[in-house]
C-alpha cells in the first residue's frame, strides 16, 4: 500500500473530482465523433475504426469516472491501435488495464465494416496490446489506485481513428496521403486545444515522436509546457529495454514528476 509521503510525491489529491470538466470532455468528444465520420478515406486504407461510435459508452465511461478537475499533465497519444483502443473505446487501451485497473465495464458493439482478421471484441479480447500493458503498467505501480493516476493526469489520443489496409494492417496516420491528413488534422487540432482549454494542463505529454509534431504544432506558442516520453511500441528496439524505466526517468528529468 503506498504511504501518504509517497501520494503526496505524485500529486495525490483526495478530493472528488469536479464534474464539469468530465461534461465538457464527453460533449467535445462527441464533436470529434460526429466531424471524423464524415470524411473518406482511399486506399490503400480499407476500413476505418471509429472507438468514439461503437465503443462510446465505453469512452464516455472512462470520461465520466476520470475526466474531472483540472489535470497537471496531461499524455497525449497519437490513434488507437487494432488490440487497444479500436478494442476498449480507451487510449492505450490494453483489455486487461481498462477491465482491471481502470474498472470499464461498459457494452462496445461493432464497427460498420470489419476486417475479418481484425475483429473488435472489446473486453473479450484475448490479446495483449504490449504499448497499453507497458503504459498502464506504469501508472499502476506508481500510483495503486487509478483516482490518484488521474488527480493530476489524463490521457486522450490525437486521432480517435483506427485505419486498416486490405490484408488488415495497420496504418498510421502519419502515412496518409496529404489530401486526406488536412481534414482529419483540423478536426484533430480543434479537438485537442478543446481538451487543454478544458483541462488546463502545466503540461502535454507527447508519447512518441508524432505526437510530439502535432503539439508543439498546434501549442508550440501557447503556455502550456510540452513534453515527451519515449512511445511504448514493441515495434521500438528502445523500448524494448525497459519502457517503463526510461519514460519515468524522462518525466522526472523534464520536471513533469516531481
Amino acid at each position: 500500500m503506498q504511504t501518504l509521503a509517497k501520494r503526496r510525491c505524485w500529486g495525490y489529491n483526495a478530493a472528488v473530482p469536479k464534474r464539469a470538466e468530465a461534461t465538457q470532455l464527453i460533449a467535445a468528444a462527441a464533436e470529434l465523433r460526429d466531424a471524423v465520420n464524415r470524411l473518406s478515406f482511399a486506399p490503400p486504407v480499407e476500413y476505418v475504426y471509429n472507438p468514439l461510435d461503437y465503443a462510446w459508452a465505453a469512452h464516455e465511461q472512462f470520461l465520466t469516472r476520470y475526466g474531472g478537475g483540472t489535470k497537471r499533465a496531461v499524455f497525449l497519444g497519437m490513434n488507437p491501435g487494432p488490440f487497444g483502443m479500436a478494442q476498449v473505446g480507451v487510449p492505450f487501451g490494453e483489455v486487461a488495464a481498462v477491465r482491471d485497473w481502470l474498472r470499464i465495464d461498459a457494452k462496445i458493439g461493432k464497427p460498420p465494416s470489419e476486417h475479418l482478421k481484425r475483429p473488435v471484441l472489446g473486453l473479450d479480447c484475448p490479446r495483449s496490446e504490449v504499448s497499453g500493458r507497458r503504459f498502464w503498467g506504469l501508472f499502476a505501480d506508481k500510483f495503486a489506485r487509478p483516482e490518484a493516476f488521474f488527480a493530476g493526469h489524463f490521457v486522450v489520443n490525437y486521432c480517435p481513428l483506427a485505419f486498416l489496409e486490405d490484408t488488415g494492417r495497420n496504418r498510421t496516420p502519419d502515412k496518409l496521403p496529404a489530401v486526406e491528413v488536412k481534414p482529419l488534422e483540423e478536426i484533430c487540432n480543434v479537438h485537442l486545444a478543446k481538451v487543454v482549454e478544458i483541462l488546463q494542463p502545466e503540461w502535454l505529454v507527447a508519447v512518441g515522436g508524432f505526437a510530439e509534431k502535432k503539439a508543439r504544432e498546434l501549442l508550440g506558442q501557447s503556455v502550456v509546457k510540452i513534453g515527451r516520453v519515449l512511445h511504448p511500441s514493441p515495434a521500438s528496439p528502445a523500448a524494448n529495454r525497459g519502457w517503463a524505466e526510461q519514460a519515468e526517468k524522462q518525466l522526472r528529468e523534464q520536471g513533469i514528476w516531481r
